[in-house]
């Protein structure tokens, strides 16, 4: 009986092994597959049914910013004659209920006054009617259509407010802007239209200002190497509309003490700061013989606007060395909204955006 035994239990066990070979793995191959067929089918039913709106503000890995590239991808420059540009007479009007804002910003500037401080200049400004793009019909080239209205400064600063209570409990951001269409909003809201420049020297460096802390707004940041607000009464002769690549040129010379003559200048696009509604034209400047070092001995010798800026850096022009310095850790949480995306156009437009891309998306991926 003992040896019975032995052989069934042999036999059982050859039976099970077996069994294990020509059933078990199979089936266990089987289950597999059908996880991962199912968990794709879930993944890939997940796709269908998201939606993204079709407008996203400019991000680099983990930098995420508010700056929307409305117009314009870099790799080719917008035409100076395909921008129209056209000033209304109306002056901007504040609603009833913003108009006290106004007021104490006023009264402010006068107590600085008073009290032997530095008031509130309150320039003439333009606000943004309106931004239109169209394409041509022959080559679709762009042409933007750009609609201003006077204000001032005082009305800037008081619209800044977008998050201040209002009587009723809301606020101008709830109550005038529209988070699913960021480019409807109404002018008292968008009075700033900038000009933003990334300036490169003859030796391939990227000039980077950060703003310095006596400025009112944005005091400390990092931010393009010009940044000039468009004036209504030094940017227009009489009643004519104002020129981007003169108010550029503008302030090429007040930050940086550079002519005309001394660089190549290019519009790449149009961004708009969709948090704080401020609008910019993002240019490109080459310096044709000033390198780093001659830059910073002509504007040793004096420069119109230098307390705006209070550090001044220097990169070198290559998409490995910009996109790490952009993403540095002491840099990342610390950039103007619009600046990080010129500097990608910047970079697009020499390198073109393939190169570009690629060398983000590895940086990135180190992170």
């Amino acid at each position: 009986m003992g040896g019975i035994d032995v052989a069934n239990g042999v036999v059982g066990a050859v039976l099970g092994m077996l069994f294990a070979v020509l059933f078990q793995q199979p089936l266990q191959n089987g289950l597999y597959r059908l996880r991962t067929r199912s968990a794709r089918a879930m993944r890939t039913l997940r796709r269908r049914e998201e939606s993204s709106p079709a407008w996203r503000t400019f991000s680099l890995g983990p930098l995420h910013t508010s700056a929307l590239i409305v117009e314009g991808d870099g790799e080719s420059a917008v035409p100076a004659e395909a921008v129209y540009i056209q000033v209304l007479d109306e002056e901007i009007e504040l609603p009833s209920d913003m108009v006290a804002w106004r007021a104490e910003i006023e009264a402010q500037s006068e107590q600085l006054r008073a009290e032997g401080r530095t008031p509130l200049w309150n320039g003439p400004r333009y606000a943004v009617e309106s931004f239109d793009v169209s394409r041509t019909a022959l080559d679709e080239q762009p042409e933007v259509h750009l609609r201003l209205r006077p204000t001032d400064y005082y009305t800037f600063l008081a619209a800044q407010q977008l998050d201040r209570r209002l009587a009723d409990g809301t606020t101008p951001r709830s109550r005038h802007l529209d988070p699913d269409d960021p480019l409807r909003a109404p002018a008292f809201l968008q009075c700033s239209f900038a000009v933003n420049v990334a300036v490169v020297t003859a030796d391939e460096m990227l000039v980077v200002s950060r703003r310095s802390d006596r400025v009112r707004m944005a005091p400390g940041v990092w931010n393009s190497s010009v940044n000039e607000g468009m004036s209504r009464h030094i940017d227009s002769s009489g009643r004519s509309a104002p020129d981007l690549h003169a108010v550029a040129r503008r302030g090429m010379r007040e930050e940086l003490a550079l002519e005309p003559h001394e660089y190549s200048l290019e519009l790449l696009a149009f961004v708009l700061d969709i948090d704080k509604r401020h609008w910019s034209a993002h240019y490109y400047a080459r310096l044709k013989d000033l390198t780093r070092e001659t830059l910073q001995a002509r504007m040793s010798r004096g420069v119109a606007d230098r307390w705006e800026h209070q550090t001044i850096d220097y990169v070198p022009f290559r998409p490995a060395a910009v996109i790490k310095y952009v993403l540095r850790a002491d840099r990342i949480h610390r950039w103007a909204p619009l600046a990080p995306a010129l500097f990608h156009l910047a970079l697009v437009h020499v390198y073109s955006r393939t190169p570009v891309e690629r060398v983000a998306a590895q940086i990135v991926r180190r992170l």
